[in-house]
């Protein structure tokens, strides 16, 4: 018998983590929504509650097809001009 070792190395990662905002006061509200039941409710219920008590705007909701798949990177490319920040809820 010949035992397998079945893991694979982790790839190193690349990414680098955004600077913290100093103050979300009039900042604009990106949200992304991975298309599971009340993840929608969820994420616009937060945002009013975060521009009632920041100020600034909402932009329309994005959405993701696939919950369990990273968001495509050109979603992301189009959301990042746009918005200070993005929340992103998982429903059920």
């Amino acid at each position: 018998m010949r035992l397998v070792d079945p893991t694979v190395p982790a790839k190193e990662g690349r990414a680098v983590r955004a600077p913290a905002l100093a103050s979300l006061e009039g900042r604009t509200i990106g949200l992304l929504w991975n298309h599971k039941q009340n993840g929608d409710a969820l994420l616009t219920e937060t945002a009013a509650r975060l521009q009632a008590r920041f100020g600034g705007k909402v932009l329309p909701m994005a959405a993701k097809n696939n919950a369990s798949a990273p968001a495509p990177a050109e979603l992301l490319t189009n959301l990042s001009p746009e918005c200070d920040y993005l929340i992103t809820a998982a429903g059920d």
